[in-house]
């Protein structure tokens, strides 16, 4: 085993294997041994990990519902020169998971926030979708409800940047599908399943016929999922300005909505790109 020199007052941000225990780091076990407290997403998750790993440190919830309330105990203790470690239910804190507070308030009352890398299942799947991983954007989990999941993509047709996109197992159809429509179903595209663990899938090609092939088999809508998309192909500088010349115009009138279908028939350019593009020129009312 690795020996970690603990810090009085000090919060670990300590990462934690996203399905196969091989891949927890020996100094991310060191530090949750060593610390006095740890901060765990799901407590009835991180127990058996933890037993997995002779670590018998007491632990506290800490979750989306109860932050703000623990934040403000965990960083007494910290105050008080206890060391502190946070943990996700999988992969690195912070990542689409509760602790965005935690941080912040250690940070400004001057405490010393110490990161044990390790496992990150949106870095994981893109080191092996075969997409251009040189310039990326993680936009998460996209809205649960359709009219927002859709507006959000909207918003992401222009993107040129590979995306990376987090998906529960209940909607990951539904989404699929929407990405389809809104993106282009000829986009290329990765769908990452169950990383690491052992039954894991990543399967390329279009966002057209991976929306299908999930579809059509339910033993690939089961799991954990991470959608990668290529991004959109960078628009002629002199078409971007003519489109948003128009589009300006059009605005002054009519709505997003109906200014990209109008602009479109003028410049021959993607209505869902127009309307993107709409909706970041329209004035807020």
């Amino acid at each position: 085993m690795v020996s970690e020199t603990i810090l009085p007052g000090t919060l670990y941000i300590v990462a934690t294997p996203i399905g196969n225990l091989a891949d927890f780091s020996l100094r991310g076990i060191a530090v949750l041994q060593g610390v006095a407290l740890i901060a765990a997403e799901d407590t009835r998750h991180s127990r058996p990990l933890l037993r997995h790993f002779c670590v018998h440190t007491p632990v506290l919830a800490l979750h989306e519902h109860n932050e703000r309330e623990v934040t403000a105990k965990l960083l007494t203790r910290l105050q008080a020169g206890d060391p502190v470690a946070l943990i996700s239910d999988a992969g690195t804190p912070l990542v689409s998971d509760p602790g965005f507070h935690l941080v912040g308030g250690a940070r400004s009352a001057g405490i010393r926030v110490v990161p044990i890398p390790g496992p990150s299942a949106a870095v994981c799947a893109l080191s092996a979708a075969g997409l251009p991983s040189d310039r990326f954007v993680f936009e998460g989990f996209l809205p649960a409800k359709q009219a927002a999941r859709c507006q959000r993509l909207e918003a992401l047709v222009r993107e040129t940047r590979t995306l990376i996109i987090y998906e529960s197992s209940h909607r990951i159809v539904a989404a699929l599908s929407d990405m389809a429509k809104i993106l282009g179903k000829g986009r290329a595209a990765v769908v990452a399943r169950e990383l690491t663990k052992r039954f894991e899938t990543i399967r390329d090609g279009t966002l057209g016929a991976l929306a299908r092939w999930v579809a059509d088999d339910p033993d690939q809508q089961r799991g954990e999922f991470v959608v990668l998309i290529r991004g959109a192909e960078a628009a002629d500088d002199e078409t971007g300005l003519e489109e948003e010349r128009v589009l300006k115009i059009l605005l002054e009138e009519l709505s997003a909505k109906q200014a990209a279908l109008i602009a479109a028939r003028i410049t021959g350019g993607r209505r869902n790109r127009l309307y993107a593009l709409a909706q970041t020129l329209k004035p807020k009312v």
